[in-house]
């Protein structure tokens, strides 16, 4: 059995992809479906920041000893008065190193712009869009120090095709869901996991009519518009104005330069024990054999 661990925000628990039995699916239940025997164990929540997935998630993620874990969040750090670029690089170092030391495969994701998603006004869309960059930077910074499984979202042009994203336009949307399952499931095999089939590329539910969207909004939507109407659009005014009238006051923290990575010791220690391996740390040029066994996926959290 293949143990997959997914952190990170409302992206990774399946936000825009509802399940046919009610509930989110999304990319990583899908992607868990060609991993051998693959057990989804689904950690991440709605509205998580990187220090959230630090504190609360990670734990629990090294208590379950994954094969593959996933780590994407960054959004909801862009949005928050406190964005503090040098805590969060930290935070991403310090949950994707451990889960790396522990044997995980990690995948890791650069996001896109969600400026360009909601279609804002330039100068609102600057700020962001700057923000984000740092997050996209520090994810960079990571990937390449603990040899991750690194998707490049930000600069996907499909990405940003309209059909790929729900309602709220910050979530994708099934077809969404399932390109990034395909994305990460090209990943794993490039780097020679024996995998099932790839996850099909077409939503097997139907799209959402227009009266589908009106009821979303009429309900769930319209909370989550009031909510970003107080904290985000406010905030995004407050930054659009600072960037005409700089003034006095604080600024957002340069990204600092992660340390490369520790060289290996020359003392290769004590000898393992002879038997058979830990679940969840992989045997080096092992390859995992047959067919894949479909799990029911474990969610951590409800939408």
């Amino acid at each position: 059995m293949t143990t997959f661990v997914a952190l990170g925000d409302s992206i990774s628990l399946g936000v825009g992809d509802p399940a046919p039995a009610g509930g989110w699916r999304g990319w990583a239940a899908f992607l868990a479906q060609s991993l051998p025997g693959g057990r989804l164990v689904n950690l991440a929540a709605t509205g998580a920041r990187a220090s959230d997935v630090e504190r609360m998630q990670l734990p629990r993620a090294l208590e379950l000893r994954p094969d593959v874990a996933s780590v994407v969040v960054g959004i909801n750090d862009t949005l928050r008065a406190d964005f503090d670029a040098a805590r969060i690089q930290a935070a991403l170092a310090h949950v994707t190193g451990s889960l790396s030391a522990a044997g995980a495969e990690v995948l890791t994701m650069r996001l896109p712009d969600p400026g360009l998603m909601l279609g804002l006004p330039a100068a609102l869309a600057r700020p962001l869009g700057r923000r984000l960059q740092v997050i996209n930077e520090a994810m960079d910074q990571v990937a390449e120090r603990f040899g991750t499984l690194h998707f490049d979202a930000a600069a996907d042009r499909a990405c940003y095709d309209r059909q790929m994203w729900s309602a709220d336009r910050l979530h994708p949307s099934e077809r969404g869901h399932r390109y990034l399952a395909g994305r990460f499931h090209d990943q794993l095999a490039a780097r020679g996991h024996v995998l099932g089939p790839r996850p099909g590329a077409e939503p097997t539910s139907p799209p959402p009519t227009r009266l589908d969207t009106a009821a979303w909004m009429a309900t769930k939507g319209t909370g989550w518009v009031l909510r970003r109407c107080t904290d985000l659009v406010p905030y995004l005014l407050y930054m659009a104005m600072r960037e005409c009238w700089p003034g006095p006051g604080p600024r957002d923290q340069a990204l600092p330069q992660l340390l490369p990575p520790e060289p290996a010791a020359t003392d290769p220690g004590p000898a393992p024990e002879i038997g058979a391996p830990q679940i969840g740390t992989p045997q080096a040029g092992t390859p995992r054999i047959g067919a894949p066994q479909i799990g029911v996926p474990d969610t951590g959290h409800a939408p």
